[in-house]
């Protein structure tokens, strides 16, 4: 299995030249593990949430229901 890479641009250099892929180290590869392990506990975080907030809005839509509101005066009231 080939190990992951970066692209490394130096401008200093003349073109044609400025351009170096270079294996990522141990350290640069357990690094982009975490990052990328915290961007998916983000995500599903993030999707928890949303899934929470909608059934808060469907609770209060049912709630409004049983108190005898119509659909359209409930659509009228959450815009």
């Amino acid at each position: 299995m080939s190990r992951p890479t970066k692209l490394v641009v130096d401008l200093t250099k003349p073109k044609g030249e400025r351009e170096q892929i270079i294996e990522l180290t141990d350290e640069e590869i357990v690094e982009m593990q975490a990052q990328a392990e915290k961007a998916e506990a983000q995500r599903l975080a993030e999707e928890q949430a949303a899934a929470e907030k909608e059934a808060e809005r469907q609770a209060g839509i049912d709630q409004l229901k049983s108190l005898g509101l119509t659909d359209s005066q409930i659509a009228a009231l959450l815009g």
